[in-house]
């Protein structure tokens, strides 16, 4: 190809040419978060240089700033080379939007394309890794390091480690290498070591615990003033069914076909008189609740083996206790999140199907016995210590292998601030989160728009009931598990009675969080929380 511009010339050209182009080309992308936000501007705040003999490679970052207030930092790795000439349009083959600038002394167009989509370009990062190479940008470096166990994995045929993009709707990108790395680029970027990252370092190098991912290297961006931003995470490969839900997700689509003509009381839904055992129906998931016993035992090891950070040596794992300043604090953040989300459902109330308003009102009426159990809950002293987290913990988050679960993506909630998502909780609420994705399990292949199981009206109600029952005996195995295994244990309160009561206001809070989420993103999916705040408001009722 025609030479391209001198460095300083290209870095001039896509500071003041790229601007424009760049709202359609980030809404064109699938892990862009802010497509349903207008976006205000978007700035060039550093390109860092790639150099490989055959590879023009470079990594944007990019400031978007949004109407209303707001901005997010991007990274965008890209590969470039020069058009043939200017006619060919601002799109690819696919329609995808793309981006090009001036070529040297405009004879051409230099034209980019995602770097991550390019075999060459991903063997090379992972030599990168391995090496401990550092690109220099104008304003900052992008660092890559690696761990010892690195070496360890990449023994035999180089073909072995092939680079494949793994296509899956999600918000970061992943590569995988053969069937034996995996690596997650971050690219919305946050100052501050990613918990993810963070998590999976503490819990693979110093306390041990053998399933998640193991670290094998990193990638971060350090800005001229030394603040870390983490770019991306090398972990082992596991080999797996697909992760939880969907093995779940199987599990009880087969479990209500069994059960459709037989009610939870044991009688037939028919009315006739032939008897069909309740025992018969427990028989039959004998096997998953097994199952979910095993997750539980995983999880309350997860939970021993991140309280297990002397102060001393790790104080950001140090367990600590609750006072009252984290309590009032947690009861302020609850009450604040009920105001809003009960606000949210007010005005889209009329906005939901037919069936689901008289349930929303009943909701929206018990607004001031959940906030009270929220200060009643948070009004005494808790006896248990605050450790970190899973902090989004749900079926999607665990890799089902078959035999066993590997849990995975400690990041947190992405729509919390990082100093928000490292803050130590109580261990309960990753409980809370796993129970209330067992309910949504029990609900999801009822529903008419996504649901699994074909559902014949008349056995509607009679599956709806199946579904309370299923998620009961799930939960409570898997909470058993959970709690022999964590017995003793610092960060749960010293009583039964105590424990029960920092769980469910947790399951309340989750149940909350979730009639947002679903208003906001999937209203057709808002009946599964509306009837799990409406059970708990009912279970509270004296």
């Amino acid at each position: 190809m025609a030479a391209p511009s001198s460095r300083k010339e290209l870095l001039s050209t896509l500071k003041t040419e790229l601007p424009s182009q760049l709202p359609a080309y980030l809404k064109s992308q699938r892990w862009f978060g802010g497509k349903a936000r207008e976006l205000h501007g978007t700035e060039v705040v550093d390109i860092v240089s790639l150099p490989r003999p055959g590879i023009n490679a470079l990594v944007l970052l990019l400031k978007v700033q949004y109407q209303g207030g707001g901005e997010d930092l991007y990274s965008v790795p890209l590969l470039y080379d020069e058009a043939a000439g200017a006619s060919e349009g601002s799109a690819n083959k696919d329609g995808a939007a793309r981006l090009a600038v001036s070529g040297h002394k405009g004879s051409a167009q230099i034209v980019f394309s995602d770097a991550l989509k390019d075999e060459h370009f991903l063997a090379f990062l992972l030599d990168a890794i391995r090496k401990g190479l550092v690109f220099t940008g104008e304003a900052g470096e992008l660092r890559t390091t690696h761990t010892h166990a690195l070496s360890l994995q990449e023994t035999g045929a180089a073909g072995s480690l092939h680079p494949r993009a793994i296509k899956a709707e999600q918000s970061n990108s992943s590569i995988a290498y053969g069937e034996r790395l995996i690596l997650k680029f971050f690219r919305r970027l946050e100052e501050g070591i990613n918990p993810d990252l963070e998590m999976t370092s503490f819990l693979t190098e110093k306390a041990g615990y053998q399933h998640t991912p193991q670290l094998l290297g990193a990638l971060e961006y350090i800005t001229g003033s030394g603040r870390r931003m983490t770019q991306g995470i090398l972990q082992t490969f596991v080999a797996n069914q697909g992760d939880a839900w969907q093995y779940t997700m199987k599990c009880i689509s087969r479990f209500y076909h069994e059960v459709a003509d037989i009610s939870p009381d044991g009688s037939p839904a028919d009315g006739s008189s032939v008897p069909a055992p309740r025992d018969l129906a427990l028989a039959s998931q004998r096997e998953f609740l097994e199952s979910a016993a095993l997750l539980g035992r995983r999880t309350a090891e997860l939970h021993l083996a991140l309280a297990s950070g002397p102060a001393a040596e790790d104080p950001d794992f140090a367990p600590e206790p609750f006072d009252a300043t984290f309590q009032e604090g947690l009861e302020q953040a609850l009450m604040d999140l009920t105001g809003r989300i009960f606000t949210q459902l007010r005005k889209s109330k009329e906005e939901l199907h037919e069936s689901l308003q008289s349930k929303a009102e009943e909701i929206l009426c018990g607004q001031d016995k959940i906030t009270q159990r929220f200060h009643t809950a948070l009004s005494a002293p808790i006896q248990a210590q605050r450790t970190r987290i899973h902090g989004d913990y749900h079926l999607g988050q665990v890799l089902y292998t078959g035999t066993d679960f590997v849990i995975i993506d400690f990041e947190g909630e992405p729509a919390r601030p990082m100093s928000q998502r490292r803050l130590k909780r109580s261990p309960l609420q990753d409980v809370a989160g796993m129970l209330r994705s067992f309910h949504y399990a029990a609900y999801g292949p009822l529903l008419a728009s996504t649901g699994t199981v074909n559902v014949d009206e008349k056995k509607k109600q009679n599956l709806n009931d199946w579904a309370e029952v299923w998620a009961k005996w799930v939960g409570d195995r898997y909470l058993e598990e959970y709690l022999k295994t964590a017995t003793g244990a610092a960060f749960l309160p010293p009583t039964r009675e105590e424990i029960t009561a920092l769980l469910q206001l947790y399951v309340l809070e989750k149940a909350v969080y979730e009639l947002g989420y679903e208003l906001n993103n999937r209203p057709e999916w808002v009946a599964i929380p509306l009837e799990g705040i409406s059970k708990m408001l009912l279970a509270a009722t004296p």
